[in-house]
């Protein structure tokens, strides 16, 4: 049932994004929109992404705490810290945000809104159920994996992306009811839009295997290289517009309508940057665009991809990066194929693995974006070229950032999941849940206590044992005073953390998280 509830989600959210955008820009095919931008009257182009990001801005600034839009981050940062759960009433902001956003020309995806809304659904059924933390996972797992097979009409790539991305493990527990929600959700998929492929490719592709393939190899390395900088320029633009927006006293609502300012002022000249990006990236999987423009394409549409982004403005990550990729590998062909046409197959099939190799890199999930691109396309005969590039890029690009994207945003904010367990576990235990208080039995001394309290040893009781078991080790006390101290006021004394019953309550965790991956 909740498959089948993603599934409809997701289909529902790609039709409204279908019904705001040819609203707005009055196109019959929103599939053609950059074609049909071209005819539009220059201030038209301009107006409509400055009057989607200051409506996107508004709802930021009075839904949200921080202004910022949820996505996938969010919710791998729920499955591995909340027990399966995300926000509800800041989801709900954001899934109207990226609605508006991506009908007004914002240059991002809508996958990243689409897992949100599905973890959403999964954490009201969690909730309503009071599941337990497992389960809550293998919930959020299956509606994810619905909303992104009926998104993409993608069913393998929909389960592994469930799996390898959002849960990080391939436990056996959870995959029987994760690929059956990706079924439902692809069967929902087909019934509204039929079983048709995102992008057509013209004929069938061969690839001289023996004399070709170390291109494949140089061009992984190059869309590692290009994912890179895809993702290091999104932050520096967030990191940038953050400054400004502290410097000038921006309140929230002028953050998304400035980057939508830039955004239109591109898009006059440059209409391939608008929205999701499937008719350019059509184009170049199809080799009608030449050397010049997909390079240039590639270039503009990572700048649009940062200014919105950063700008707030919602939106996910892999139809960008998707597009991005086509016209790198695009590229590539065109100069490979140039060098040595007689030892090189269609320069097509280069921007095939381009695709899926920028792509892998950005999510860090080559598995599931390797099948997503098969399902995508339909051509399953190009399946060596595609797997090399997308290892070649992912192992670059993997040790350039935190593993990816999305956990690279969350380290960011000094959540530490992309080293594993090890490093997030300490952050959930709060010291008042594992400290003995003064009455319990085999307490610390209170004198004791107070000796160390005016030696300015002590920890606050709602820091975490990410903050605490380093000042155990440090110390090399047994103990540590837990206090509460108010501004002005000096620390009132609430009972001790000792050092085993930390390094206890951690190993309880791993032992409960390597018990939950491997059953």
């Amino acid at each position: 049932m909740l498959g089948i509830v993603s599934g409809f989600a997701a289909v529902s959210f790609r039709a409204a994004i279908e019904w705001l955008q040819a609203l707005v820009y009055g196109t019959p095919n929103v599939n053609a929109l950059h074609s049909f931008a071209v005819t539009l009257p220059w201030y038209w182009v301009l107006v409509i992404p400055v009057l989607g990001g200051m409506a996107v801005g508004l709802i930021l600034q009075h839904m949200t705490p921080d202004g910022r839009p949820r996505s996938v981050a969010d919710v791998i940062e729920g499955a591995a810290i909340n027990d399966g759960r995300v926000e509800k009433k800041a989801g709900l902001a954001s899934a109207l945000c990226s609605w508006i956003t991506l009908s007004t020309g914002g240059s991002t995806g809508r996958e990243g809104p689409v897992v949100h809304i599905a973890a959403m659904a999964s954490s009201w059924v969690a909730n309503a159920l009071r599941v337990d933390g497992v389960t809550g996972r293998d919930l959020l797992g299956c509606a994810v994996a619905a909303a992104v097979s009926a998104s993409f009409n993608a069913p393998i790539a929909g389960a592994l992306f469930a799996l390898e991305v959002i849960l990080r493990h391939f436990a056996l527990h959870a995959f029987a009811p994760i690929v059956v929600a990706s079924a439902a959700g692809t069967v929902i998929n087909r019934l509204v839009y039929g079983d048709v492929t995102e992008f057509i490719l013209p004929g069938t592709t061969t690839v001289e295997f023996y004399l070709e393939l170390p291109a494949f190899f140089i061009l992984g390395l190059v869309c590692g290289c290009v994912a890179v900088v895809m993702m290091r320029a999104i932050f520096f633009a967030d990191d940038v517009e953050t400054k400004l927006q502290n410097q000038l006293g921006l309140p929230y609502w002028m953050r998304p309508a400035v980057a939508g300012l830039l955004l239109g002022g591109l898009a006059i000249f440059f209409p391939h940057i608008i929205g999701v990006g499937y008719e350019t990236t059509s184009q170049a999987l199809t080799g009608n665009l030449p050397l010049y423009e997909a390079f240039v394409f590639a270039v503009l549409k990572v700048l649009a991809v940062s200014l919105t982004m950063a700008g707030r403005m919602g939106g996910g990550i892999f139809s960008p990066a998707l597009m991005v990729g086509a016209l790198t590998g695009l590229t590539f062909g065109h100069i490979a194929t140039g060098f040595f046409p007689e030892y090189s197959s269609a320069f097509t099939l280069y921007a095939l693995a381009g695709m899926g190799a920028v792509a892998a890199a950005v999510l860090g999930a080559p598995i599931s974006t390797t099948l997503i691109v098969f399902e995508l396309t339909g051509d399953w005969q190009t399946g060596l070229a595609v797997m090399v590039s997308v290892s070649m890029s992912t192992a670059l690009a993997s040790r350039m950032v935190d593993r990816s994207f999305f956990l690279t945003q969350l380290e960011r904010r000094n959540v530490h999941l992309a080293a594993g367990p090890q490093a997030y576990l300490l952050a959930m235990f709060r010291v008042k849940g594992v400290m003995r208080r003064p009455m319990d039995e085999n307490a610390a001394d209170e004198q004791a206590c107070f000796d160390l309290m005016e030696q300015g040893l002590y920890v606050p009781a709602e820091a975490t044992l990410e903050t605490a078991l380093p000042m155990l080790d440090r110390s090399d006390l047994t103990f540590l005073p837990v206090v509460i101290k108010e501004e002005g006021k000096p620390p009132v004394l609430q009972g001790a953390l000792f050092h085993v019953d930390a390094l206890k309550a951690y190993n309880q965790a791993l032992a409960a998280t390597a018990e939950e991956e491997h059953s």
